[in-house]
Protein backbone atom coordinates (compact mmCIF):
# COMPACT_ATOMS: atom_id res chain seq x y z
CA UNK A 1 0.00 0.00 0.00
CA UNK A 2 1.37 3.40 -0.95
CA UNK A 3 1.36 6.32 1.46
CA UNK A 4 -1.26 8.00 -0.73
CA UNK A 5 -3.52 4.93 -0.50
CA UNK A 6 -3.01 4.72 3.26
CA UNK A 7 -3.86 8.36 3.84
CA UNK A 8 -6.85 8.12 1.54
CA UNK A 9 -8.18 5.13 3.45
CA UNK A 10 -7.87 7.07 6.70
CA UNK A 11 -9.04 10.52 5.69
CA UNK A 12 -10.79 10.50 2.32
CA UNK A 13 -14.42 11.63 2.37
CA UNK A 14 -15.19 10.41 -1.14
CA UNK A 15 -18.79 9.25 -1.36
CA UNK A 16 -19.83 11.13 1.78
CA UNK A 17 -22.35 13.95 2.05
CA UNK A 18 -21.79 16.77 4.53
CA UNK A 19 -24.02 19.56 5.80
CA UNK A 20 -22.23 22.56 7.31
CA UNK A 21 -24.25 25.28 9.01
CA UNK A 22 -22.66 28.69 9.19
CA UNK A 23 -20.58 27.51 6.26
CA UNK A 24 -20.37 30.76 4.34
CA UNK A 25 -17.98 32.59 6.67
CA UNK A 26 -15.32 32.12 9.33
CA UNK A 27 -14.61 28.69 10.76
CA UNK A 28 -17.65 27.18 9.05
CA UNK A 29 -16.43 28.30 5.64
CA UNK A 30 -12.99 26.81 6.27
CA UNK A 31 -14.53 23.54 7.45
CA UNK A 32 -16.87 23.35 4.46
CA UNK A 33 -13.91 23.87 2.14
CA UNK A 34 -11.81 21.25 3.92
CA UNK A 35 -14.54 18.61 3.74
CA UNK A 36 -15.23 19.39 0.09
CA UNK A 37 -11.56 19.19 -0.88
CA UNK A 38 -11.34 15.87 1.00
CA UNK A 39 -14.00 14.52 -1.35
CA UNK A 40 -17.35 15.10 0.34
CA UNK A 41 -20.33 16.61 -1.40
CA UNK A 42 -21.06 19.60 0.80
CA UNK A 43 -24.24 21.54 1.43
CA UNK A 44 -23.55 24.93 3.02
CA UNK A 45 -26.31 26.42 5.16
CA UNK A 46 -26.51 30.06 6.24
CA UNK A 47 -28.76 33.10 5.86
CA UNK A 48 -26.99 35.37 3.37
CA UNK A 49 -27.53 34.22 -0.20
CA UNK A 50 -24.71 36.32 -1.66
CA UNK A 51 -22.13 34.84 0.72
CA UNK A 52 -23.51 31.35 0.17
CA UNK A 53 -23.33 31.68 -3.60
CA UNK A 54 -19.79 33.04 -3.41
CA UNK A 55 -18.62 30.22 -1.14
CA UNK A 56 -20.15 27.49 -3.28
CA UNK A 57 -18.93 29.13 -6.48
CA UNK A 58 -15.35 29.08 -5.24
CA UNK A 59 -15.64 25.42 -4.25
CA UNK A 60 -17.09 24.46 -7.61
CA UNK A 61 -14.28 26.38 -9.34
CA UNK A 62 -11.87 24.10 -7.48
CA UNK A 63 -13.66 21.04 -8.81
CA UNK A 64 -15.62 20.31 -5.62
CA UNK A 65 -19.28 19.33 -5.48
CA UNK A 66 -21.18 21.82 -3.35
CA UNK A 67 -24.56 23.49 -2.98
CA UNK A 68 -26.22 25.92 -0.64
CA UNK A 69 -29.44 26.36 1.30
CA UNK A 70 -30.51 29.69 2.77
CA UNK A 71 -32.28 29.37 6.12
CA UNK A 72 -32.66 31.24 9.39
CA UNK A 73 -31.68 28.86 12.18
CA UNK A 74 -33.16 31.13 14.85
CA UNK A 75 -36.58 29.54 14.29
CA UNK A 76 -37.76 25.94 14.31
CA UNK A 77 -39.33 26.47 10.91
CA UNK A 78 -36.02 27.76 9.58
CA UNK A 79 -34.22 24.71 10.93
CA UNK A 80 -36.73 22.43 9.23
CA UNK A 81 -36.19 24.32 5.99
CA UNK A 82 -32.45 23.85 6.38
CA UNK A 83 -32.72 20.15 7.14
CA UNK A 84 -35.12 19.23 4.37
CA UNK A 85 -33.46 21.51 1.85
CA UNK A 86 -30.01 20.12 2.57
CA UNK A 87 -31.15 16.49 2.34
CA UNK A 88 -32.85 17.17 -1.00
CA UNK A 89 -29.60 18.15 -2.72
CA UNK A 90 -27.24 15.16 -2.43
CA UNK A 91 -29.30 12.87 -0.22
CA UNK A 92 -29.23 12.23 3.52
CA UNK A 93 -25.93 13.41 5.00
CA UNK A 94 -23.22 11.29 6.58
CA UNK A 95 -21.64 14.34 8.24
CA UNK A 96 -23.29 17.21 10.11
CA UNK A 97 -21.24 20.20 11.23
CA UNK A 98 -23.00 22.73 13.45
CA UNK A 99 -21.01 25.94 13.15
CA UNK A 100 -23.72 28.58 12.84
CA UNK A 101 -23.69 30.80 15.89
CA UNK A 102 -24.75 34.12 17.30
CA UNK A 103 -22.45 36.08 19.60
CA UNK A 104 -24.55 38.58 21.55
CA UNK A 105 -22.80 39.22 24.84
CA UNK A 106 -24.15 42.24 26.74
CA UNK A 107 -23.12 42.60 30.40
CA UNK A 108 -24.96 40.06 32.54
CA UNK A 109 -26.99 42.78 34.23
CA UNK A 110 -28.26 43.90 30.83
CA UNK A 111 -28.91 40.42 29.45
CA UNK A 112 -32.62 40.23 28.66
CA UNK A 113 -34.86 37.35 27.67
CA UNK A 114 -34.78 38.23 23.98
CA UNK A 115 -30.99 37.93 23.78
CA UNK A 116 -31.08 34.76 25.89
CA UNK A 117 -33.76 33.11 23.76
CA UNK A 118 -32.16 34.08 20.44
CA UNK A 119 -28.76 32.83 21.58
CA UNK A 120 -30.14 29.50 22.74
CA UNK A 121 -32.21 29.07 19.58
CA UNK A 122 -29.27 29.46 17.19
CA UNK A 123 -26.41 28.06 19.26
CA UNK A 124 -28.15 25.14 20.95
CA UNK A 125 -31.67 24.38 19.75
CA UNK A 126 -30.77 24.38 16.06
CA UNK A 127 -27.94 21.83 16.55
CA UNK A 128 -30.32 19.71 18.64
CA UNK A 129 -33.05 19.81 15.99
CA UNK A 130 -30.65 19.07 13.14
CA UNK A 131 -29.19 16.22 15.17
CA UNK A 132 -32.68 14.87 15.71
CA UNK A 133 -33.35 15.18 11.99
CA UNK A 134 -30.18 13.44 10.79
CA UNK A 135 -28.78 11.41 13.70
CA UNK A 136 -31.30 8.52 13.69
CA UNK A 137 -30.81 8.03 9.95
CA UNK A 138 -27.04 7.94 10.37
CA UNK A 139 -27.47 5.34 13.12
CA UNK A 140 -29.79 3.26 10.96
CA UNK A 141 -27.23 3.29 8.13
CA UNK A 142 -24.43 2.39 10.57
CA UNK A 143 -22.23 5.42 9.99
CA UNK A 144 -22.23 9.11 10.77
CA UNK A 145 -20.25 12.06 12.07
CA UNK A 146 -21.68 14.97 14.05
CA UNK A 147 -19.32 17.84 14.81
CA UNK A 148 -20.19 20.92 16.85
CA UNK A 149 -18.15 24.11 17.06
CA UNK A 150 -17.98 25.31 20.65
CA UNK A 151 -15.96 28.04 22.41
CA UNK A 152 -13.55 28.68 25.25
CA UNK A 153 -16.54 30.29 26.97
CA UNK A 154 -17.91 26.77 27.45
CA UNK A 155 -15.09 26.23 29.97
CA UNK A 156 -14.11 29.63 31.35
CA UNK A 157 -15.76 32.99 31.75
CA UNK A 158 -14.05 36.04 30.24
CA UNK A 159 -14.92 38.98 27.97
CA UNK A 160 -18.56 38.81 29.11
CA UNK A 161 -19.46 35.20 28.41
CA UNK A 162 -23.14 35.79 29.17
CA UNK A 163 -25.68 33.61 27.38
CA UNK A 164 -23.10 32.75 24.72
CA UNK A 165 -20.93 30.82 27.15
CA UNK A 166 -23.94 29.02 28.57
CA UNK A 167 -25.09 27.96 25.11
CA UNK A 168 -21.66 26.63 24.19
CA UNK A 169 -21.30 24.71 27.43
CA UNK A 170 -24.65 23.09 26.77
CA UNK A 171 -23.61 22.34 23.19
CA UNK A 172 -20.71 20.24 24.44
CA UNK A 173 -23.11 18.40 26.74
CA UNK A 174 -25.38 17.83 23.76
CA UNK A 175 -22.50 16.18 21.91
CA UNK A 176 -21.99 13.78 24.81
CA UNK A 177 -25.70 12.94 24.94
CA UNK A 178 -25.75 12.34 21.19
CA UNK A 179 -22.65 10.18 21.49
CA UNK A 180 -24.31 8.08 24.19
CA UNK A 181 -27.37 7.59 22.02
CA UNK A 182 -25.84 6.95 18.61
CA UNK A 183 -22.19 5.92 18.90
CA UNK A 184 -23.12 2.25 19.46
CA UNK A 185 -24.48 2.43 15.91
CA UNK A 186 -21.42 3.96 14.26
CA UNK A 187 -22.15 7.66 14.74
CA UNK A 188 -19.44 9.68 16.46
CA UNK A 189 -20.36 13.03 18.03
CA UNK A 190 -17.64 15.48 19.00
CA UNK A 191 -16.93 19.15 19.53
CA UNK A 192 -14.15 21.39 18.25
CA UNK A 193 -13.23 24.10 20.76
CA UNK A 194 -11.57 27.19 19.27
CA UNK A 195 -9.53 29.76 21.08
CA UNK A 196 -9.92 33.36 19.95
CA UNK A 197 -10.24 33.27 16.18
CA UNK A 198 -10.17 36.30 13.88
CA UNK A 199 -13.56 35.81 12.21
CA UNK A 200 -16.62 37.99 11.55
CA UNK A 201 -18.28 36.43 14.61
CA UNK A 202 -15.60 38.08 16.75
CA UNK A 203 -15.64 41.42 14.94
CA UNK A 204 -16.28 43.36 18.15
CA UNK A 205 -13.19 42.02 19.90
CA UNK A 206 -11.11 42.02 16.71
CA UNK A 207 -11.51 45.79 16.51
CA UNK A 208 -9.63 46.27 19.82
CA UNK A 209 -5.87 45.86 19.11
CA UNK A 210 -4.92 45.72 22.78
CA UNK A 211 -7.45 42.99 23.52
CA UNK A 212 -6.38 41.04 20.43
CA UNK A 213 -2.74 41.21 21.55
CA UNK A 214 -3.63 40.17 25.09
CA UNK A 215 -5.56 37.14 23.84
CA UNK A 216 -2.68 36.13 21.57
CA UNK A 217 -0.35 36.32 24.56
CA UNK A 218 -2.50 33.76 26.36
CA UNK A 219 -1.69 31.14 23.73
CA UNK A 220 1.43 28.98 23.63
CA UNK A 221 2.06 29.54 19.93
CA UNK A 222 1.96 33.32 20.25
CA UNK A 223 -0.90 34.14 17.91
CA UNK A 224 -4.66 34.07 17.69
CA UNK A 225 -6.42 31.48 15.59
CA UNK A 226 -7.31 31.60 11.92
CA UNK A 227 -10.27 29.87 10.32
CA UNK A 228 -7.99 27.60 8.31
CA UNK A 229 -6.50 26.19 11.52
CA UNK A 230 -9.61 24.00 11.79
CA UNK A 231 -9.37 22.27 8.43
CA UNK A 232 -7.29 19.29 9.51
CA UNK A 233 -9.17 18.67 12.75
CA UNK A 234 -12.50 18.81 10.93
CA UNK A 235 -11.41 16.31 8.28
CA UNK A 236 -10.08 14.02 11.02
CA UNK A 237 -13.36 14.08 12.96
CA UNK A 238 -15.37 13.59 9.75
CA UNK A 239 -13.28 10.68 8.48
CA UNK A 240 -12.73 7.02 9.23
CA UNK A 241 -9.66 7.98 11.23
CA UNK A 242 -11.82 9.16 14.14
CA UNK A 243 -14.01 6.08 14.44
CA UNK A 244 -13.00 5.51 18.08
CA UNK A 245 -13.23 9.18 19.10
CA UNK A 246 -16.63 10.24 20.40
CA UNK A 247 -18.15 12.44 23.08
CA UNK A 248 -14.97 14.51 23.13
CA UNK A 249 -14.17 18.21 23.17
CA UNK A 250 -11.11 18.68 20.97
CA UNK A 251 -9.31 21.96 21.62
CA UNK A 252 -7.87 23.75 18.60
CA UNK A 253 -6.64 26.83 20.41
CA UNK A 254 -2.87 27.17 20.19
CA UNK A 255 -2.58 26.15 23.83
CA UNK A 256 -4.93 28.92 25.03
CA UNK A 257 -6.80 26.57 27.36
CA UNK A 258 -3.72 25.25 29.15
CA UNK A 259 -1.59 28.37 29.38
Amino acid sequence: MTSRDYLSELFSLEGRVAVVTGGSSGIGRAVAGALAHAGARVVVVARGEAELARTVGELEADGCRAAWVSADLATSEGVRTAGEGAAAVFGEPDILVNCAGINLRPPMGELDEEVWDTTMAVNLKAPYLLGRRFGPGMAERGHGRIIHISSQQAHRAFVQSGAYGVSKGALESLARSQAEAWSPYGVTCNTLVPGFVMTPLNARLSSDPERVAALAARTMVGRNGLAEDFAGAAVFLASAASGYVTGQSVFVDGGFSVH
